[in-house]
């Protein structure tokens, strides 16, 4: 979808204040490290709020630092019963914020570990694991765990668990963030945040961590900083750098460190110059027996990647910005003009990142795009039970619902499913006893459903409640709040680029009760 041209130059318009310089950045609506993630019915570790660039100038340095990381990939060890403050003139906090990173995998292997300062015992790492064990999926982990001698504050990323080490009291959602902006750097460099680009770039991996924390402080977070420091890797980069011997490290001080925008770095430069806009928003739903509507909450992003030379200034405008709540926004953008106007002004950064976080809470405005028709049954004294499931389409504007999964839980004392499914396929693990239902896409024509017998342990007791539904869909070229961008503008720059905006709704945690 393309974007309306530019309107009147920003001296013409009232309202519009320069680049904001640090630490003078208003308070406001997700200015705060506190502002509000997911709620009910997400229980996720931590909820991702954008922040600005993270700089200590204090003592410290994560060259002179003994043990500085040791790369680890061997099995567990047993497991037992917005905003940052400014930094440029702050004074970091007595003690060390962060001591230790583990990065563990899904199987419970510790695959790398970094150390500032002293080298704490991949033992510590046991509670963390106790927890695990006891929680009932992955993301209600608790993102903070008290230990005799340290607190375990921890994220969940693309099936990664970053587990940091603290041993004195720091506020938690400080270290959260932190730790999101090393996955997202992560992501950044190497296409994806895994354990193989992990293990594959692991000298980068240990690069960015010195340059990111500084003994034990956040120093320099945002990417173009960071990838005038450590260059990307690349294919021509690795073969020249195996044969001359030379590092990613760069040589010269970054042009934006230093300067009122240090988002974006000076002499851009690119062939084809164009600004991309997704607006991206998660349905988190939970729908009782009868199809009422307990709960609906919608949690919208709006992801950007301007590929723009020089540097320009954008005004991004709103047919309907009112339905926004606790909006969070990248530091870039200017605070006074969303109050007064509910305009998007700011100068971009290079590339690819998070314009804003926001939530749509009034359940009035949340539509439910999709229905169920269930029948789960479990009889008495009984070793079978009958299980008959049918999803379609409810409000969907004209859009087509695709990659459509439903996932069920099953009781313990069921054994194994027979079913049959008129669209998609099917499959029970009789060990974790999850039942999970590919779909796809839902046609107009018939309507898929899932329908058989379900076989009980003999002799058992009948389940004392009925498993939920849980269902991932995904809608293209719709925003479920009604969300809609009116136009987007440029100063600075006398060229014209090319732009375009991408709507996405999808499943959160969306639950139907049966």
């Amino acid at each position: 979808m393309a974007l309306p041209g530019p309107g009147p130059r920003p001296q013409d318009r009232p309202g519009l204040s320069s680049p904001p310089e640090p630490g003078q950045r208003p308070a406001g609506p997700g200015s705060a490290l506190g502002t509000s993630g997911r709620s009910c019915p997400r229980a996720a570790p931590a909820a991702r709020q954008p922040g600005p660039a993270l700089r200590w100038f204090g003592a410290g340095s994560g060259s002179d630092t003994p043990n500085g990381g040791v790369l680890h990939a061997s099995p567990a060890p047993p497991r037992c019963p917005e905003r940052f403050p400014p930094c440029a003139t702050a004074a970091p906090p007595a003690g060390k914020m962060i001591h230790s990173l583990f990065l563990i995998n899904c199987s419970g292997d510790i695959f790398l570990e970094k150390h500032w300062k002293s080298v704490v015992s991949q033992s510590v790492c046991d509670y963390f694991f106790e927890a695990q064990e006891k929680a009932a999926d992955v993301e209600n982990v608790p993102p903070v765990i008290s230990t005799p001698h340290h607190y375990l504050i921890s994220i969940y990323r693309e099936k990664l668990f970053f587990v940091s080490v603290i041993q004195t009291e720091v506020p938690p959602l400080f270290v959260i963030e932190f730790l999101h902006r090393v996955a997202d750097t992560f992501q950044d460099y190497f296409g994806e945040c895994s354990e193989t680009a992990i293990k594959d770039n692991v000298v980068i991996v240990y690069e960015l961590l010195e340059e990111m924390l500084d003994n034990g402080f956040p120093l320099a977070t945002e990417s173009n900083i960071l990838k005038e420091l450590i260059k990307p890797p690349t294919i021509l980069r690795s073969v020249v750098n195996s044969i001359t011997g030379s590092s990613n490290v760069g040589e010269t001080l970054p042009t934006g460190q230093l300067s009122n925008i240090p988002w974006r770095r000076a002499g851009v430069k690119y062939t084809n110059n164009e600004a991309y806009f997704d607006v991206i928003e998660e349905i988190d739903a939970i729908i009782d027996k009868s199809g009422s509507t307990v709960f609906a909450e919608i949690q919208g992003v709006i992801d950007a990647c301007i590929k723009l030379s020089g540097m320009p200034d954008l005004s991004l405008s709103f047919m309907n910005p009112r339905l926004l709540d606790d909006v969070s926004f990248h530091p870039c953008i200017r605070f006074k003009r969303w109050e007064s106007e509910r305009v998007l002004s700011f100068i971009p950064p290079d590339g690819s990142f998070r314009l804003i976080s926001y939530r749509v809470s009034s359940q009035n405005l949340v539509a439910i795009p999709v229905y169920v028709k269930h029948n789960i049954s479990f009889k008495e004294n009984s070793s079978c039970g009958r299980f008959d499931v049918t999803i379609g389409p409810k409000q969907n504007m004209g859009k087509t619902i695709e990659g459509i999964t439903v996932t069920v839980h099953m009781p313990k004392v069921v054994l194994n499913m027979n079913l049959s499914p008129t669209q998609g396929s099917y499959t029970f693990d009789p060990v974790t006893k999850v039942l999970t239902w590919d779909v796809g896409k839902i046609t107009p024509q018939k309507l898929p459903g899932l329908k058989g017998m379900v076989n009980l342990q003999s002799g058992a007791p009948k389940p004392e409640e009925n498993p939920s539904l849980n269902i991932q869909f995904k809608i293209q070229q719709l925003a479920i709040s009604g969300l809609k961008v009116n136009r987007l503008d440029m100063y600075g720059e006398k060229y014209k680029p090319f732009k375009g905006v991408k709507y996405i709704t999808k499943a959160g945690k969306f639950q139907v009760r049966t």
